[in-house]
């Protein structure tokens, strides 16, 4: 099992959950977050330049069975991608197990 940590642009969770359900992951959590990134230029909107260096972001944290794993990284990397900085991370973890309280189950089994 592995546990995928992604950080994207808040504009883009609405694709990334899409894509997450439509390759069969159904369950996973996600926070608004703030960062500090690469980016160092504000954005000027009606000629006020905006500071940037606090990123708002959503955080999304995804267990899943290892055959999962390649449609799940592709999935978020197709719907989070707009080409420009700031598109965001993903990070990937080994996971040593996995319980579902209710019924008790572990391993595969309390992921799917």
């Amino acid at each position: 099992m592995k546990k995928i940590e992604a950080t994207i642009r808040k504009s883009k969770f609405s694709d990334v959950k899409k894509a997450l359900h439509e390759v069969g992951v159904n369950f996973f959590t996600y926070w608004d977050v703030t960062g500090v990134g690469n980016e160092k230029e504000g954005h000027v909107y009606r000629g006020i330049t905006y500071s940037t260096s606090d990123i708002q972001r959503r955080y999304i944290s995804i267990v899943v069975s290892d055959p999962f794993l390649d449609v799940t990284i592709e999935a978020i990397l197709k719907s989070a991608y707009t080409g420009m900085v700031g598109d965001g991370k993903i990070f990937v973890m080994d996971v040593i197990d996995t319980y579902r309280i209710r019924t008790k189950e572990n391993g595969n089994d309390a992921v799917n």
